[in-house]
């Protein structure tokens, strides 16, 4: 905006307001004014151009504040339109950024996200190598574990395989026959009666081989079933409180407490071991064979002490706990008991490895073979070739 001073305001307002201008005095004088005819006529000519010098210098100013509004208007418009222009250029430019940054934050989205699913992708593989590493490992240690059973039974067979002692079944031909077999061909006979009982005794048919009757027990079928699903060593389920309770406990229930609870131990930790030790001599004292309970160092077969039962009995095995190297004679029908219990946890530690491919059925009744065996055997039952 301009601002006008003091003068251009006060000549406005004179140019508002014009002053009143006088009459003029009429050219002749009159009677009373003779006197003075040549000084009025002075005056009026000098007042006459006053006026008209006021009148020509109100007009110049304003013809002048008309110039400067318009001039300063059409200032103010070029500056108005300039500005105008400058925020038309702003306001695109501000566009032409947003969109930049937009494009950039979609851009670092669609990274990111490929960068997680990249990231997530490379996990998942490396979980699937390890959970694939861990299920081969344990098959491999499964395997091994079954092998190593397999090569102990094998050497325990050949082991215990003597001369003077055989095992019948790795020599079929010592077994006898059976008392129901008949003889093939035709026998001559010269009598006809003896013809008559001959042909009688080849039309009588042999007896049926009886073979025993089983049925499922619901409760037990149940428990089993129950453990199966995600099978464990945990005695807390029910399936394997019952096993503890009726069959593991009382099997593994012998005279001496202390080395009782030692062998259980170590038979759920799968860290037993017995060796045959019939006809070896062994280097130690007769009061050392005695306190272990094992052969007192000769070489024949001599009644000895079992460190189980405490019982003089004829010790042909002896176990160790892990790996302390202290030996213990067992008489044979500790051994028994041992065996049908390494058995059964043999068996549910291949079922756990998932080793057992077989129907949940068939499972359930080798369990309760292995189970039967186990009350055999605490009932004092156990083979001759022990």
């Amino acid at each position: 905006m301009f601002f006008l001073d003091s003068s251009q305001v006060s000549l406005e307002e004179e140019s508002q307001n014009p002053p009143a201008v006088g009459h003029w005095k009429p050219l002749m004088p009159s009677k009373g004014d003779k006197e003075e005819p040549e000084g009025g006529c002075q005056d009026a000519g000098g007042v006459h151009e006053a006026q008209s010098t006021e009148q020509l210098n109100v007009s110049r100013l304003r013809s002048s504040s008309v110039e400067i509004r318009e001039k300063g208007s059409e200032f103010l418009r070029d500056e108005l339109h300039k500005a105008q222009k400058e925020l038309k250029l702003k306001d695109k430019e501000c566009e032409r950024l947003s969109k930049v940054r937009e494009q950039l934050e979609q851009e670092l989205e669609e990274l990111t996200a490929s960068l997680f699913e990249e990231a997530h992708k490379m996990v998942r593989e490396a979980n699937t190598k390890q959970a694939a590493a861990e299920k081969q490992l344990r098959e491999a240690r499964g395997k091994i574990d079954m092998l190593q059973a397999e090569v102990t039974a094998l050497k325990t067979l050949v082991i215990t395989s003597t001369p003077s002692s055989p095992n019948r079944e790795l020599h079929p031909q010592l077994q006898s026959p059976s008392k129901g077999g008949f003889r093939k061909g035709h026998g001559r006979n010269k009598s006809t009666s003896s013809a008559m009982v001959s042909a009688a005794s080849q039309n009588v048919a042999p007896e049926p081989v009886s073979r025993e009757c089983r049925e499922v027990d619901s409760i037990l079928f149940a428990e089993f079933q129950a453990w199966k699903e995600s099978p464990t060593l945990d005695k807390s389920c029910s399936f394997l409180d019952r096993i503890y309770r009726e069959d593991v406990g009382p099997c593994l229930d012998f005279t001496k407490q202390e080395l009782s609870e030692l062998v259980r131990v170590a038979v759920e930790q799968n860290t037993l071991t017995i060796e045959p030790v019939a006809f070896q001599t062994v280097p130690v004292g007769k009061v050392a064979a005695e306190e272990c309970g094992g052969p007192n160092g000769f070489r024949s077969q001599i009644v000895t002490k079992c460190a189980l039962s405490g019982l003089p009995r004829t010790c042909k095995h002896r176990i160790m706990l892990g790996d302390s190297g202290n030996y213990y004679y067992i008489s044979p029908s500790c051994r028994a008991r041992i065996t049908a219990v390494c058995n059964f946890f043999t068996y549910i530690r291949y079922i756990q490895q998932g080793l057992v491919r077989q129907d949940v059925e068939l499972m359930y009744w080798e369990i309760m073979r292995l189970r039967r065996e186990m009350s055999l055997a605490k009932l004092g039952f156990y083979p001759s070739e022990m």
